[in-house]
C-alpha cells in the first residue's frame, strides 16, 4: 500500500478551500501549519493504480500553487 507525504503550498487566500478539497478525498489526511501558509498532506492508497488516479486528481486542483513530495514508501511485503 503506497503511503506518501507532501508539502502543499496553496495559492494566496486559498488555504481553506484547499483544506476542504483535500479533506473530502478518502485517501488524504491534512495537517495544517499554524504559523505558515502550508499544509502537510499524507496519502494512503491500496494500489499503484489508485495512487496514479489520486495523483492525477491532486494535479487538477488549481488552488494549489506548489506540491512537493517529501517521502514515499510501499508497505507491501516482497516475497
Amino acid at each position: 500500500m503506497p503511503i506518501k507525504s507532501y508539502l502543499v503550498h496553496p495559492q494566496e487566500s486559498k488555504k481553506h478551500a484547499v483544506i476542504e478539497m483535500l479533506s473530502r478525498m478518502q485517501q488524504c489526511d491534512v495537517v495544517v501549519a499554524e504559523n505558515e501558509n502550508i499544509l502537510v498532506l499524507v496519502t494512503e492508497t491500496e494500489s499503484k493504480e489508485e495512487e496514479a488516479n489520486l495523483k492525477e486528481a491532486l494535479e487538477k486542483i488549481g488552488d494549489i500553487k506548489l506540491m512537493a513530495l517529501v517521502s514515499g514508501f510501499d508497505t507491501r511485503k516482497k516475497i
